[in-house]
């Protein structure tokens, strides 16, 4: 990396309020007038690229993802693929969280601008809209039931009664030989179908114990709810709920079949 051209670079016009230090041999924070909602600094750094001299490494030393983990966790299939997306749509690499792009030394303030409105949007990831964060119910379910309650058995898509597989369950537990059916609810249309299922398996005279978890149970109509809570019988009103207590109620409720 040529020091007196990022100098030149940043002593343009368009750059103006932009400096630069090193903070170590070869490693220099920028210091920009760009920051995030709650007032910090853009942390952006320059580094040496492989490209060569003419080319600078503009990266965050993984200060981005840090940041980000104070409120909110990159965990499920749905938040890696979004966080993905905006990447590979800024062209920014992810080398073990060390965020990067390399610009050449003429184009250095574009690439620094480019570069800080993605670290902008992947820091800004928790205040997406609600239909965005709903999009994750389920992949978050998932990723706790085949984690943290491996120990019992699950399965997913089970369809309990063989010739009537629209009445299928999202999830299945079994502990001291009970069967624990598990519902994800997201909407009306998923309680009506959780409803409806309930029912069936309850006239088909299945031993099981159903849980419901829903995405945000005060969305849902009266007449949804009234429906659940006749048949199901455990509900948790959120997911955080479910993860509070569904291993000690399992057991619990399986000693007491």
């Amino acid at each position: 990396m040529n020091i007196q051209s990022v100098k030149t670079a940043l002593a343009s016009r368009l750059a103006s309020g932009f400096d630069f230090y090193e903070r170590r041999p070869g490693k220099h924070q920028l210091i920009i007038p760009i920051r995030h909602e709650d007032g910090d600094m853009v942390d952006i750094y320059l580094t040496d690229s492989p490209k060569g001299e003419d080319w600078a490494r503009i990266c965050d030393f993984g200060m981005t993802l840090m940041r980000l983990s104070y409120t909110y966790d990159i965990n499920t299939p749905t938040r890696q693929r979004a966080f993905d997306g905006i990447l590979i749509n800024n062209d920014v690499q992810n080398d073990s969280g060390n965020l990067y792009l390399d610009a050449r030394l003429d184009a250095l303030y574009e690439g620094v601008l480019q570069f800080s409105g993605c670290v902008q949007k992947v820091c800004n990831m928790r205040f997406w809209s609600r239909e965005t964060i709903r999009s994750a119910f389920y992949d978050d379910l998932k990723a706790y039931i085949t984690t943290d309650l491996e120990r019992f058995s699950p399965a997913e898509a089970v369809t309990p009664i063989e010739d009537y597989p629209a009445a299928s369950v999202d999830w299945s537990l079994q502990h001291n030989d009970r069967a624990f059916y598990v519902f994800g609810v997201l909407g009306n249309d998923k309680a009506n179908r959780t409803a409806v299922a309930l029912l069936e398996f309850q006239k088909a005279k299945l031993p099981f114990t159903s849980l419901v978890i829903h995405e945000d149970m005060d969305s849902l109509g009266r007449n949804e709810i009234l429906r659940l809570t006749k048949n199901a019988d455990r509900q948790y009103p959120a997911l955080g709920d479910f993860k509070e207590r569904a291993s000690e109620d399992i057991v619990r409720l399986a000693g007491a079949a």
